[in-house]
């Protein structure tokens, strides 16, 4: 029997589980609710909370909770929760672990694997970051499937009639587009587009810049600088938002924000809907712009569009609609749930994988170009960065791409190869992804043969080996920059540090992937032992007193070790990881 395979949408502003059960999908509640608030905190006695309890603590203690962690997905950086740091991915870790939870509680069972959803336009650094998140939770990735792709999975695909169908997705943080052919119960991706940064939390920003203006001119006080008053704002303003996609009047009322000069800082305003969209309407301008580069990946017009389905809660704002009927001519579709298409595609994407009977085949794109820089002519001129592409946007997934270069120089004993993600030909003006050197290549005359292989697989993961063609002499890497300073072992270590704020150890914790059952090594040892490393390696630039204290939890921590005692290491762990990270922050 196959183990379960559950679906998550890992969303910006929300998030959902669901799973196939009896060849139907079911989006799993926590409690009476589907939709999971993508907040984490921690209260008031250092418990995490997730979701409703954590977005509703956010008005009060805005400097212990987070929000919209998805849009710094793939960025070398920190945020902080109650004076802690913590990496993108762990924040990410924690809402899906505790989606997690959820499943495991509806299904009575340990659950391992997920199928993860991420925006069409996920860069390759973005990709990595939320597998990362996937395995400090605990959670074998075994597949990420584009936003809008797993959307259409919950369309009724098996028809014989072929159709052209559009997909809108806007969610809280990012926005993409695809077009797809349907036919026969294939679904075949012919282009996207999208941006990262561009969502509902921007419509947002729009309400609070004009509920802040308001505020300056009434009572000529910033209230950028008051924290819980800014939460409250947000709140107010995400509030308004939502009114304003079945009214066309919404009322904020927010009393006593603060108090400024001896006074009681009151805010209330009526916001039109008409106004907002006005707000809004540069963004709306460029959804529609990527509408237009999606449909030229496909080679499609205007006229060749049978349906438009809109996806992601933002799709609510009814001149978004609007748009759409005017450029295409007909209503989008309605009967697909906005908010919970895309978690119900990625069950049927799982199902589809765990071989469960599920009359639809997937056929996916990247939406980015992948190659090299080269010497050749850019403008008519010669240029040491031309870019050359290898895996061209649009390019069915997964894809294997190889190119042939040559040497310029007489006996020259390496080449330097830098990988680059993006369209514009100069290099340079695309994002740099990879560099690495092959060396040793023969004593030859300029023009030795080097030939550079990019591959894709199927979760948009990127695999580059290049080859001297004479000797094959060959050197290949994963491109894996997402974690950026993550060190060996930090995975796991993250791993401890998430499982310790749950309170205790996951069971599926326990047990050994497949390197490590054929090394009969607990992934809790392994972990233990490259924290052990860690802290010896700081023994020279601390005080006695701090090196005293961990010598003692490495003893500890040994002991375990010897005689296999893994529920042993887990205070001795939780307490050593801690006095590294102060002692590192």
């Amino acid at each position: 029997m196959n183990d379960i395979i559950i679906g998550i949408d890992l969303g910006t502003s929300n998030s959902e589980v669901s799973v196939v059960e009896q060849g139907k999908v079911t989006v799993i509640a926590d409690g009476d609710k589907k939709i999971l608030p993508s907040y984490v905190g921690l209260d008031d006695s250092g418990n995490i909370i997730v979701g409703e309890l954590a977005k509703n603590q956010y008005l009060l203690y805005p400097e212990r909770t987070i929000k919209s962690i998805k849009r710094l997905m793939g960025k070398n950086t920190q945020v902080n929760l109650a004076d802690q740091q913590y990496s993108p991915q762990e924040i990410s870790a924690i809402i899906l672990k505790h989606l997690k939870q959820i499943a495991e509680k509806y299904l009575e069972q340990t659950v391992n694997k997920a199928v993860i959803t991420v925006p069409a336009y996920f860069s390759d650094a973005q990709r990595q970051a939320t597998r990362e998140a996937g395995e400090i939770a605990g959670l074998e990735v075994v597949r990420m499937i584009n936003e809008p792709t797993a959307a259409v999975l919950t369309y009724d695909a098996n028809q014989q009639q072929k159709k052209q169908v559009l997909i809108y997705d806007l969610g809280g943080g990012t926005f993409d587009v695809s077009v797809v052919n349907i036919e026969s119960g294939v679904i075949e991706v012919l282009s996207s587009h999208g941006d990262n940064h561009l969502g509902g939390d921007d419509f947002d920003q729009k309400i609070i810049s004009y509920l802040l203006d308001h505020l300056q001119s009434t009572y000529a006080v910033d209230v950028r600088q008051h924290s819980k008053a800014m939460a409250r704002i947000n709140h107010a303003a995400e509030k308004a938002k939502l009114i304003l996609s079945d009214q066309p009047y919404v009322q904020i009322d927010e009393e006593y924000l603060l108090e400024h000069e001896g006074a009681a800082v009151h805010l209330s305003i009526e916001l039109s809907r008409a106004l907002y969209e006005e707000m809004i309407e540069d963004y709306l301008n460029l959804t529609m712009d990527a509408v237009d580069t999606a449909m030229k990946g496909a080679k499609l017009t205007v006229a060749d569009i049978d349906e438009i389905i809109l996806v992601g809660g933002s799709t609510r704002t009814p001149c978004i609609r609007q748009r759409l009927l005017n450029e295409f001519g007909f209503e989008p579709h309605g009967e697909v749930d906005a908010d919970l298409c895309v978690t119900m595609g990625a069950a049927i994407q799982a199902a589809i994988i765990n071989g469960q009977q599920v009359d639809k085949v997937l056929v996916d794109v990247t939406p980015y170009t992948y190659g090299t820089s080269a010497i050749g002519l850019l403008r008519g001129e010669s240029y040491p960065f031309t870019y050359e592409p290898i895996i061209h946007k649009n390019s069915v997934l997964p894809s294997r791409k190889t190119e042939a270069f040559v040497t310029n120089q007489d006996g020259q004993e390496f080449v330097d190869i830098t990988i680059y993600q993006g369209e514009d030909p100069d290099a340079l003006n695309n994002v740099k992804i990879a560099e690495f050197r092959v060396e040793g290549l023969s004593d030859a005359k300029a023009g030795n043969v080097i030939t550079l292989t990019l591959e894709l697989d199927l979760n948009g993961i990127l695999q580059v080996s290049a080859e001297e063609r004479i000797t094959g002499l060959r050197k290949s890497i994963t491109i894996n920059n997402a974690l950026s300073n993550f060190e060996s072992g930090s995975v796991k270590v993250a791993t401890q540090r998430i499982s310790a704020l749950f309170g205790k150890l996951d069971a599926s914790l326990y047990e050994q992937d497949k390197t490590q059952e054929s090394n009969n090594i607990h992934p809790e040892i392994e972990a233990a032992q490259a924290l052990i490393t860690k802290a010896e390696n700081l023994f020279a630039t601390i005080s006695s007193e701090d090196k005293e204290d961990m010598q003692v939890l490495i003893e500890a921590l040994k002991t375990c070790i010897d005689v296999e005692d893994i529920t042993g290491l887990e205070k001795p762990l939780s307490e050593l990881n801690d006095i590294i990270y102060y002692l590192e922050s």
